[in-house]
């Protein structure tokens, strides 16, 4: 076979430009963030990925401070910072919870995660790993001892004479501290200084946790962020935090090493948000107005009961029965009612799963029900309509949506919206993009009086957003609600009952 002049020409610069392209596209496809924001013009930066992703993936910690439920809501500043940045940057917040340092640092390095938002401490030696944006506050790393017994009639110098106020005298001592954290570098750094003798013991809790068991007496010491430390002193008055082991210390959020343009941004939304009125009374709620948003005594609030209401054992149980997740289930109860069982809406629903009264009365239930029986009512009302949709659509987190939905406007519009989404070629069992799109099209005449609408207009917003603020909750719920976080807690009652014997 003979190859002409021109054939061979675009032969070799095809094996010329082939080297080229395949290099571009592997640039593109290699580590998800390395370099990511020093790429060529025509490549996307991190933060378009975000953008293009819609979402912000955000790693926190569950504790006093950071992220917790009460009242059913979540709460903490770290979270209420990161949906204030959320909106600013317009995407949804998607929020995982590890008090792992270490198993947090390795999933921002290989882009599991665009940010860690906790009590970061910023050092030198962490600078090496990550990029830290602006300062959020600043704090100072303090050593956590118990108070004397009868340590209330004591007189000022009797107490001080009994606690550790002098670094020297931490020889000898030891010292549980969270692995992985600035606190064990800071102590055997201080060890060093004061010639030795601190045993340093580093332990997988996290420094709230170990916080806990110095109040309960299992360890004499550890050490903690002193915002930490003061909003522990009002759940235990026994603690003592005033023994600083360090200078002042900047917190901030940490990035990929090189999300330049991420940090970019967020630098600028926190030095104009720190400004701002809002900032100052999330500061004043969470670290200086200690006692105003807490009780702990409350069964509400769930770093003092471990719960998320106190309906929860039965909220268990009703929800084992028809086989939905409870805390799925306690997202509804909260939507309808907010936990209260008296209830009343102006429609006429009532109690904690607000059913109305003819759907009440099918399952035996008035207004002077117990709470009990009003949940047992609303769960097998929620498996009645898991039942209309079993049969078309197979998945349960599909078919859940199509449940709430019915709950909230009636089987009935749920299943008109169905029946447009077919009539006009879309899928009548997806709901996100699909269904929910066609309910809230029945408040349009176009397509109320459609001819395969049988129940007419429906005010579909309510729903869409029934639905969508159901979900988002339960994401929290099961956050903070699961075995992996709650399995070295313990209930903050529990051990202020033990404490005080």
């Amino acid at each position: 076979m003979t190859i002409s002049v021109n054939h061979k020409a675009a032969i070799l610069l095809l094996f010329v430009s082939l080297p080229l392209i395949l290099g571009s596209c592997f640039r593109r496809d290699e580590s998800r963030f390395r370099d990511v924001d020093q790429l060529k013009p025509d490549q996307v930066t991190h933060l378009e990925m975000i953008r293009e992703r819609g979402v912000l993936r955000v790693v926190t910690e569950y504790n006093s401070i950071s992220y917790f439920i009460y009242r059913g809501q979540p709460m903490g500043f770290q979270y209420e910072m990161l949906q204030e940045l959320a909106n600013y940057l317009d995407l949804a917040l998607e929020v995982s919870v590890s008090n792992d340092l270490e198993r947090n640092f390795s999933d921002l390095k290989e882009g599991n995660m665009d940010m860690i938002a906790m009590n970061l401490t910023v050092t030198l030696e962490r600078k090496s790993e990550v990029s830290f944006t602006a300062p959020l506050l600043q704090t100072r790393q303090v050593l956590v001892q118990r108070k004397p017994l009868q340590w209330e009639k004591m007189n000022r110098v009797q107490m001080e004479s009994s606690l550790i106020r002098n670094q020297l005298d931490l020889a000898g001592k030891v010292v549980y501290v969270q692995a992985g954290s600035v606190y064990e570098a800071r102590l055997r750094s201080l060890s060093n200084e004061i010639g030795g003798g601190i045993e340093v013991r580093e332990v997988h809790l996290e420094a709230e946790q170990l916080v806990q068991r110095v109040a309960l007496g299992e360890i004499d010491y550890t050490v903690c962020d002193e915002n930490v430390g003061l909003v522990n002193t009002t759940y235990f008055p026994q603690l003592d935090v005033s023994t600083a082991i360090s200078f002042p210390q900047h917190v901030a959020w940490a990035v990929h090493q090189h999300s330049d343009s991420l940090r970019r941004v967020i630098d600028q939304w926190i030095s104009g948000h720190q400004k701002t009125r809002h900032y100052a009374i999330l500061y004043n709620k969470y670290f200086q107005n200690r006692h105003a948003y807490r009780n702990i005594h409350s069964e509400d609030y769930t770093l003092g009961s471990g719960k998320i209401s106190r309906f929860d054992d039965v909220i268990k149980k009703e929800a084992e029965r028809i086989g939905w997740d409870w805390r799925l289930m306690a997202s509804v109860i909260y939507q309808e009612s907010r936990f209260n069982p008296e209830a009343v809406s102006w429609a006429g629903a009532f109690g904690l799963m607000q059913l109305m009264p003819g759907t009440a009365e099918n399952y035996g239930i008035t207004m002077e029900s117990s709470p009990e029986a009003q949940i047992r009512a609303g769960a097998s009302f929620i498996k009645w309509l898991d039942d209309r949709f079993i049969d078309d659509i197979e998945d349960e987190e599909e078919r859940n949506k199509f449940v709430l939905a019915s709950y909230n406007i009636g089987l009935g519009h749920i299943q008109d919206a169905r029946r447009l989404a077919e009539r006009y070629e879309a899928d009548p069992n997806v709901w996100h993009g699909s269904v929910d799109e066609w309910l809230l099209k029945k408040s349009d005449p176009t397509y109320y009086t459609d001819q395969v609408v049988k129940y007419g207009y429906a005010r579909g917003i309510e729903t869409y957003n029934f639905v969508k603020e159901i979900l988002n909750r339960y994401e929290h719920y099961k956050n903070i609600m699961n075995n992996e976080v709650f399995a070295s807690w313990r209930p903050i009652e529990e051990i202020h009952s033990i404490s005080l014997q």
